[in-house]
């Protein structure tokens, strides 16, 4: 007859244990998947622009980087011809200056005006679009401005107008009556026009600009320099109104003269876009303009609004071209080397995350580049030059990216440091199942 042994019961289960151990625990450390390193993101210093823009003190300003309107008209397709450029909505100004109050825009507003206006009544390039008899509320327009000493173009009642040319003699030659022609033919009434483009301005981004008629001439009619350069940019990257000043009228209906009030200081490399005075807003000029470096060239578009004169305008574009000629060139987006994130191991070891291969873009950095996003592999060790991830940063409205690499090693523990720390490796272990 047997007798119960605590003395052997508890030997035969430290033993158990034992075996268990060695048998379970010892591979699921020695074998086992290790803890993920712990990730801290820094991002390097921002390079120094060589060259910042130089712009006006007073009134308010701003410049904003555009896609060349050949490559933005070769894009479109003939029916999307007239749709906003999502660039030059989405991108931030290079640069701004003066104050960042609204201020009167004079006939910056007829560009408003145009955009608008082929957003409701879409044309493609070079299309002469649909035909309008013009009434006699367009005439008395007509008569009107001309009364006020305000910009015109002849125009009699029941002649007929084509959309193109309604916005040649608007754009061109600055007509005031043209203006209220378009915005009555495209939305009924000017009051309607109105609500449609502060609508226009609003959805667009633009909060700070609003029309209270189609032509600038009302003070009311405002904006900021940030947002009248988009403006720029916009009607730049519009087929049609960019077809319409590449290629100015000499005459429109009836053979009637037209004069390109938009050109200015083409020597320069400046496209004008609207350029007009008025008592309350001064000299207010949209302009786009192109800086060529070797065989590479960058365009911005910009807006000066409020210049007291004509000589301050050249001698503010002057400085700025002067400025944009210093800056332009070939930047460094992603330096080679650079560190956006430290990986740190359970058991002490630290490798940098670096750029592996650099990135540059043509343009003029006048700001640090935008937003960074850092997307790294679950890593827990791994040889210097290892690729652990990618970096992508907004660089001057446009996406850039480059694969992260390790700047140094990141060793296995060994088996002491894995046999002595179970709670990270059997973590590991369950989260890797």
């Amino acid at each position: 007859m047997s007798r119960f042994r605590p003395g052997r019961v508890i030997g035969v289960s430290v033993g158990t244990l034992v075996i268990l151990m060695i048998g379970v625990y010892g591979p699921a450390t020695l074998l086992g998947p290790l803890p993920t390193a712990a990730v801290t993101l820094t991002e390097p210093a921002a390079p120094v622009a060589a060259s910042t823009p130089v712009l006006p003190v007073a009134g308010t300003s701003g410049i904003l980087a555009l896609t060349p309107v050949s490559e933005a008209a070769a894009d479109d397709d003939a029916d999307e011809s007239t749709a906003p450029d999502t660039a030059a909505l989405g991108a931030a100004p290079i640069a701004t200056g003066g104050g960042a109050e609204a201020l009167p825009m004079a006939s910056a507003a007829k560009i408003i005006t145009a955009l608008v206006v082929l957003d409701a009544k879409p044309l493609a390039a070079g299309e002469a679009g649909p035909a309008y008899s013009l009434v006699t509320a367009d005439y008395q327009d007509y008569l009107d401005y001309t009364a006020e000493d305000a910009r015109t173009v002849i125009v009699f009642p029941g002649e007929s107008w084509t959309e193109r040319e309604m916005l040649q003699a608007m754009i061109l030659g600055s007509s005031n009556n043209h203006a209220d022609t378009l915005a009555r033919w495209a939305f009924g009434s000017v009051d309607a026009y109105l609500a449609a483009a502060n609508e226009w301005l609003a959805a667009n981004g633009m909060d700070d600009t609003t029309v209270v008629d189609a032509n600038g001439l009302a003070d009311g009619s405002a904006g900021t320099g940030a947002d009248l350069a988009r403006i720029a940019a916009l009607a730049a990257t519009n087929p049609v109104i960019a077809d319409i000043i590449a290629k100015p009228a000499s005459a429109l209906v009836g053979q009637r003269g037209v004069n390109n009030t938009t050109a200015y200081l083409p020597d320069e490399g400046i496209t004008g876009i609207s350029r007009s005075y008025t008592d309350a807003g001064g000299v207010c000029f949209l302009f786009t303009a192109a800086v060529t470096v070797e065989t590479e060239t960058f365009t911005f578009a910009g807006a000066f609004l409020g210049e007291p004169d004509y000589d301050t305008l050249t001698a503010d574009l002057t400085a700025l071209m002067t400025s944009a000629r210093a800056g332009v060139t070939q930047l460094p987006v992603l330096t080679q080397g650079d560190v956006y994130a430290t990986l740190t191991t359970a058991w002490g070891d630290t490798a940098d995350a670096v750029v592996g291969t650099p990135k540059t873009r043509f343009g003029w950095q006048a700001a640090s580049p935008g937003e960074v996003v850092v997307d790294l592999d679950a890593v827990a060790t791994g040889r210097a030059g290892n690729a652990v991830g990618r970096v992508t940063v907004d660089a001057f409205g446009e996406s850039v990216s480059s694969n992260l690499k390790l700047e140094s090693s990141l060793t296995d523990p060994g088996p002491g440091w894995r046999l002595m720390h179970p709670v990270p490796l059997i973590t590991a272990l369950i989260e890797a199942q």
